[in-house]
């Protein structure tokens, strides 16, 4: 059956401007980190993906090394394309990053223009497309000079093979660096993404007052904590979800009873909201409109329309924020 987009698509969704840009992203992205790789079920993926772009979702978020295998999600999100979404590429922001391992020898990883460059014609012939609307630094790297990795950037944009790009896991010192010298190229610096949640706050001392001064957007990753701001904890740790298996990224000792116990008086606060805990969260990271978007990953669609529910509720009063911070503290 051929793909035909909901014509309703953009009914309810919010855009913020990124920055002082003159793009918009949802305020709520998919992120193709995990469950879209080749180790994944493809009807699984690609109905998460046509039910986002259905519900609003126009910015769909990938790595070169997404997978698991790496590479595997951009070409699974390649054949989505090709197959579904194609007629709609003008209506969609598509993004890549370098910066993590992706192949073996000494230009496989970091931020050298070397691999930064080879990477992005890489991730371009995985998904079928001519550019991508941003690519990211994915990570800062400490043995070649902030001027070279910018200058790859700058580099890639002049080519056509982007329109904008990004910075990902940069502190502030080294974000404020990095914007200056993009300024002096021509090739503004668009967004950051850093990681952002309740359960980790890093970006509030110093990051988020660098982006503002120099009129950058940011997209938080990991706005659900890995699910543990989901209702996925509150009883404690299921054997199938990430913290209960064998995720790198999320264990049993990340689970610690204080954090059970925020995570229980969050939920309670949520539900007098009238929101999930999920929901709650993704307005919180939202809130007061210094995040642009927040980046979600799936593993079903129910997850996605969850978490799109959350932006019927953004506002939150001054006592529920103290509350926040109250049981955060």
């Amino acid at each position: 059956m051929v793909y035909q987009a909901s014509s309703t698509r953009y009914a309810e969704m919010k855009y913020n401007r990124s920055g002082k840009s003159g793009l918009k992203l949802p305020a709520i992205s998919l992120g193709l980190w995990h469950n879209f790789g080749g180790l994944d079920i493809h009807e699984n993926g690609r109905a998460m993906l046509l039910r986002s772009f259905d519900l609003g979702i126009t910015h769909f978020d990938l790595a070169n090394n997404y997978g698991p295998p790496p590479g595997s999600a951009e070409e699974m999100f390649g054949k989505v394309l090709k197959s579904d979404l194609g007629a709609y590429r003008d209506e969609m922001i598509i993004s890549t990053k370098a910066g993590y391992h992706m192949w073996e020898g000494p230009y496989g990883e970091w931020g050298s223009k070397k691999y930064l460059i080879s990477s992005l014609d890489q991730s371009l012939k995985r998904m079928g497309l001519d550019y991508v609307d941003i690519f990211y630094s994915h990570r800062p790297d400490p043995n070649t000079p902030f001027e070279e990795t910018m200058a790859a950037l700058d580099q890639i944009v002049r080519q056509g093979k982007a329109l904008y790009v990004g910075l990902s896991n940069y502190t502030a010192e080294q974000t404020r660096e990095a914007v200056t010298i993009l300024k002096g190229l021509g090739t503004p610096l668009l967004i950051h993404q850093p990681s952002y949640s309740m359960l980790n706050r890093w970006i509030e001392s110093g990051l988020q007052d660098v982006l503002d001064e120099f009129g950058v957007g940011s997209i938080a990753f990991c706005p659900l904590a890995q699910g543990l701001l989901t209702n996925k904890y509150v009883s404690g740790v299921p054997s199938d979800s990430r913290a209960g298996g064998k995720s790198q990224f999320l264990n049993t000792k990340d689970i610690t009873e204080e954090k059970l116990n925020q995570i229980i008086q969050l939920n309670e606060l949520a539900a007098s909201r009238g929101q999930s805990l999920a929901q709650m969260s993704l307005a919180w990271v939202l809130r007061g409109g210094r995040v642009t978007s927040a980046l979600i990953g799936a593993s079903r669609v129910s997850q996605i329309e969850e978490n799109v529910a959350a932006l019927k509720n953004l506002e939150f009063a001054p006592e529920e924020l103290e509350q926040i911070e109250k049981i955060l503290k």
